[in-house]
């Protein structure tokens, strides 16, 4: 068994089909890893791969100082309409927004299941801080009264509250008297800008977190169980970490961290810091781009579970295939999914007896499969196969295309567990690499992490001016950090945006700020 070094950390991450984990020492060496199918009730899973992955290094669980876990607990919710909290949503934006009530554009499953009751009440700010009209705050208690028994958490939006937060904290204390201790979530804490977009990730956040109690309560239970004594960090969507404490909060902000837990594996596990990465897991393949080490950010509304969201989100191009992608063929043409065998991969797939053509029966029949499985299982089906696999590539060509925003050519980081149904050459990048430990890049992603902070919003020059406007949205990204568990010391600024907004009588701008530094010990 490897030897130890120091202080150790385990990074977990869970697929559709598999649970990563590893651990790896303070030289960022990596010690052990393991491969765990994905349980139905995902919790299990990643215990067994905790239990499994300890077993690999003597006297490793007390020499554990960080665990990092990147899951798909709130996405997996969203998306089968199940474990949400019931919210009621505020909006401060009357009379001004009364033509589009919230939640409108949801789909009605969706509102069925989250919502508790909407409305909109006088108030809201202008993009210059001045108020619109003065906060109803009458109108507030009586919705709060009205949906008492229901509410299992609140969603406060107000017309542009980036700018100015008052009358959203001046809400959340209105919950408080009339509701106790209900969760309550602020959009000015969440989103940007544009208001119904920012309103429907408050109202997700809200109603994710009785999701995110029972993953960090699961985590902690599961490392009390193994006797680690360590700080635990989940995963978020632009590829750091956050406390448990902060997720609880912001349980929104896990949702897309799988892809750049394994952009970030990539990155390190290559030396690349502009790269194009292909993740291949078990049910699906997302393609994004590396920007000097990080995920490149969407710069457009994301959809979420059907809904329109402006959260920070990685800018992906997803697709479903992965390792257990189905294979039929209709009227001699292949069909790729989109539907998949999931987490039972290991029983299902024909390389491991069962009777379901597979992806993963795909690669190994082409002799790119590693070992996976008995290959002999595959030859009665080696033509549709084989046809499969060639359809798959073109597939991934054209979403490359897609995400790629210049002419340039990038090379291509190929990792996954399902990644050899990545081709050796593919047209328009420079290079197709499949680096050591691809498989578990995203579990190294997780183990890896630095912590972020980040601030959007909008800033007038005309009172204070550019330079102390600029110090304060600094502050507030480090602040942002060192809150979601980053060392104070080492806290850095990555990158500051500046957009001057036109038309204003005054000087305003719109400046995003984040801020990045290593986990804090002790």
């Amino acid at each position: 068994m490897p030897e130890l070094m120091g202080g150790l950390r385990v990074g977990i991450d869970v697929g559709g089909t598999n649970t990563d984990a590893v651990i790896m020492d303070p030289q960022d060496r990596l010690l052990a890893k393991v491969k765990h199918p994905t349980t139905p009730d995902v919790t299990t899973g990643i215990l067994s791969a905790l239990q499994r992955v300890l077993g690999e290094v003597d006297g490793a669980a007390e020499r554990v100082t960080h665990v990092m876990l990147g899951t798909t607990h709130a996405t997996n919710a969203i998306l089968e309409r199940r474990n949400l909290n019931r919210v009621a949503a505020v909006r401060l934006g009357g009379p001004a927004t009364q033509a589009i009530p919230p939640l409108s554009s949801w789909p009605p499953d969706l509102r069925m299941a989250v919502s508790c009751g909407e409305t909109i009440v006088d108030g809201g700010v202008e993009m210059t801080g001045e108020p619109i009209v003065a906060l109803d705050e009458d109108a507030v208690c009586r919705f709060l009264e009205s949906v008492r028994e229901q509410a299992e958490g609140v969603a406060v939006s107000g017309v542009f509250s980036p700018v100015l937060s008052d009358q959203e904290f001046r809400v959340e204390q209105l919950v408080r008297q009339v509701l106790g201790d209900v969760p309550v979530s602020l959009s000015h804490e969440i989103g940007s800008l544009g208001l119904l977009e920012r309103e429907n990730a408050c109202v997700l956040n809200a109603a994710l977190v009785a999701v995110a109690g029972r993953v960090t309560d699961g985590l902690s239970n599961a490392m009390r169980a193994h006797g680690i004594a360590a700080e635990a960090y989940i995963a978020q969507n632009d590829g750091t970490l956050m406390s448990l404490d902060y997720v609880r909060r912001y349980p929104i902000l896990t949702i897309g961290s799988g892809p750049t837990n394994s952009m970030r594996g990539a990155s390190y596990l290559t030396g690349s810091t502009d790269a194009l990465v292909v993740d291949v897991g078990g049910t699906s393949t997302d393609i994004g781009i590396l920007s000097s080490g990080f995920p490149r950010e969407s710069s457009t509304a994301v959809e979420i579970g059907g809904v329109r969201t402006n959260f920070r989100m990685p800018d992906l191009v997803s697709l479903a295939l992965g390792g257990g992608t189905i294979l039929r063929e209709s009227g001699g043409v292949v069909e790729l999914g989109p539907g998949s065998v999931g987490f039972r991969l290991t029983s299902e797939a024909l390389v491991f007896g069962g009777s379901v053509p597979t992806l993963t029966d795909a690669i190994v029949a082409s002799g790119r499969g590693g070992g996976i499985g008995d290959a002999t299982r595959t030859t009665a089906h080696t033509d549709l196969l084989l046809r499969c696999l060639a359809a798959c590539a073109v597939r991934i060509e054209e979403a490359v295309d897609r995400v790629k925003t210049s002419g340039r050519e990038l090379p291509l980081i190929a990792v996954g567990g399902g990644s050899g149904l990545i081709p050796e050459t593919l047209a328009g990048v420079a290079g197709v690499h499949r680096p050591e430990n691809y498989d578990v890049a995203n579990a190294i992603g997780a183990a890896i992490a630095s912590v972020s902070g980040e601030v959007d919003r909008v800033f007038s020059y005309g009172k204070d001016g550019r330079d102390d406007a600029l110090a304060e949205a600094v502050r507030l990204a480090r602040d942002e950090a060192i809150r979601a568990g980053a060392d104070p010391a080492h806290v850095e600024v990555m990158e500051i945006d500046e957009v001057p907004l036109a038309y204003l009588t005054e000087p305003v701008a719109r400046v995003r700020v984040k801020a990045a530094g290593p986990l804090k010990t002790h």
